[in-house]
């Protein structure tokens, strides 16, 4: 038993089928596109409404094969085999250019990674050395001063133990 409000969900039903056959009937008569977008709004309806009726997408997607689109006589096998060839040197660079991504992604991670694990020497390891170099030359420096102070330090005690016995003997 159909209820009227089934019957009149069946009636919208085939009222949208109906403006849908119009409007792909009208694209080709007018030689304009024949996608889903372009069908459905023509017609009106929402693109899930074609995706929800099979048949009529066939229909759209057989229709828009066989239909003759505008300027296809000039497409050729040389102007396909060209649109080949630049798809494919196209598709090397991009695959170049992702090696080369990788490539600097996986340098960045390890340097990262080095760096965090306390293992890999900081970035400023020529300045550090710069810095040690000096320092060992200053303490070299401040080394010979030390023993040059301390000769001074002898002689001078020397020459104070000689006056000493001097002026000991003259008594």
């Amino acid at each position: 038993m159909t209820t009227p409000m089934d019957a009149g969900r069946h009636a919208g039903t085939e009222r949208r089928r109906t403006r849908v056959q119009d409007a792909i009937t009208t694209a080709i008569r007018d030689g304009t596109a024949l996608t889903t977008s372009a069908i459905a709004r023509a017609a009106g309806v929402d693109r899930t409404f074609l995706y929800r009726h099979r048949d009529l997408l066939d229909y759209l997607h057989t229709t828009s094969r066989s239909a003759a689109s505008p300027g296809s006589a000039d497409v050729t096998t040389a102007s396909l085999r060209a649109d080949l060839a630049n798809a494919n040197a196209r598709a090397a660079r991009l695959a170049a250019r992702v090696t080369q991504l990788e490539e600097a992604l996986s340098r960045h991670l390890g340097e990262k990674a080095w760096a965090e694990s306390g293992l890999g020497a900081s970035a400023d390891v020529a300045e550090l050395k710069s810095t040690i170099t000096q320092l060992e030359q200053r303490s070299a420096d401040l080394g010979r001063q030390v023993e040059e102070r301390e000769a001074e330090l002898e002689a001078a005690r020397a020459a104070n133990r000689q006056l000493t016995r001097a002026l000991n003997h003259r008594e």
